[in-house]
């Protein structure tokens, strides 16, 4: 089969298109014949070397994708085999990800795709969705799981709607009820954050944004979803009602976070910060079932229309794509690893 790998890491230019033998799938595990891999700001960062070195001689990167099982270990159901899958965490804590024509992925991690879902919804689930699932599910007066109502009354604030995260946060609030509001830098983004379902957006680059939310949600936002803490904190400060909560799952930009105590004691404010690898098991499998609900009910289209844009490449392209979502690349950028 052929696999992207890399050895060393560095740079895009690390990854290397190879032929490696068919893995089989040990007790508990499923092979899956890769249709789409998807690419997260994760898989390049842990290539660079960003969250600290790799722990396997060879690594075969990413996360997310999508398939069909086409064979399974001992104490997984045969029926499974020729069932249409989307994976999640698959290279966490293993060697092997979606960057390949078959994967082998503990059975629980490859998780039904329904027939009218393409792998494009598929393979754009995993990191993005869970995470977005986890920023809703944390506040202090807010539901542990998502469904249908489960958001009603609630105001949530998108930061960066036009994002991966961003687009599955606005998709599953408005989901479960939530009247959905997204910060965006320009008219092009607005348009996405409008297409993935954002009743109202607010371009925080033009006059006052915080008046402009606080005239739409005058008690202030029950959950800001944060891709920029350090950028955004005045304004999300600047609306959040008393004890809402800031789930942040990223510090774009890179600039330090300064938090005025008193002031979040007054308002009782809770922050949350998101990160899938120690969510918990309990969390996760939450999850994994409520995104799973959602796919079923058609509630996470990808596609430009649907505001998230589609940026695909060829297996042996890995290395650009990964540049692509280094460099900022807007939507989701996409894989093609079989027809």
């Amino acid at each position: 089969m052929k696999a992207i790998i890399y050895r060393d890491n560095g740079d895009p230019d690390v990854l290397r298109l190879v032929d490696r033998d068919l893995p089989a799938p040990g007790p508990g595990e499923v092979r899956v014949r890769v249709a789409v891999s998807g690419i997260n700001p994760t898989d390049w960062k842990a290539r660079s070397g960003a969250t600290g070195p790799k722990h396997f001689p060879e690594v075969t990167p990413h996360h997310d994708g999508a398939g069909t099982i086409d064979a399974v270990g001992e104490g997984v159901d045969q029926g499974r085999i020729g069932q249409r899958v989307w994976l999640f965490l698959a290279a966490a804590g293993r060697p092997t990800g979606t960057a390949a024509e078959f994967t082998v992925v503990p059975a629980e991690r490859a998780v039904p795709l329904p027939d009218e879902a393409g792998f494009d919804v598929g393979a754009s689930l995993g990191v993005p969705a869970l995470t977005a699932h986890r920023a809703l599910t944390v506040a202090e007066d807010g539901p542990r799981r998502l469904r249908p109502g489960a958001l009603d009354g609630k105001v949530v604030l998108a930061a960066g709607g036009a994002g991966a995260v961003g687009h599955a946060v606005i998709q599953l609030a408005r989901w479960a009820g939530a009247t959905v509001i997204s910060t965006i830098s320009g008219p092009e983004k607005a348009r996405l954050a409008t297409a993935a379902g954002a009743h109202h957006v607010i371009n925080y680059r033009e006059g006052d944004p915080a008046a402009e939310i606080r005239e739409i949600a005058p008690d202030g936002v029950d959950i800001v979803a944060e891709v920029a803490l350090g950028a955004n904190l005045a304004l999300d400060m600047a609306v959040l009602r008393t004890r809402g909560t800031i789930s942040t799952y990223g510090n774009d930009g890179g600039k330090p976070v300064e938090l005025d105590v008193t002031r979040n004691m007054v308002l009782n404010a809770r922050f949350q910060f998101v990160v899938l690898y120690t969510v918990g098991s309990e969390p996760l499998a939450a999850a994994v079932a409520d995104v799973a609900a959602a796919v079923r009910c058609g509630g996470l289209p990808v596609g430009e229309e649907h505001g998230l844009p589609l940026v695909r490449f060829p297996l042996d392209r890995t290395a650009d794509a990964h540049r692509a979502v280094e460099s900022g690349a807007v939507g989701k950028v996409l894989v093609d690893v079989t027809s």
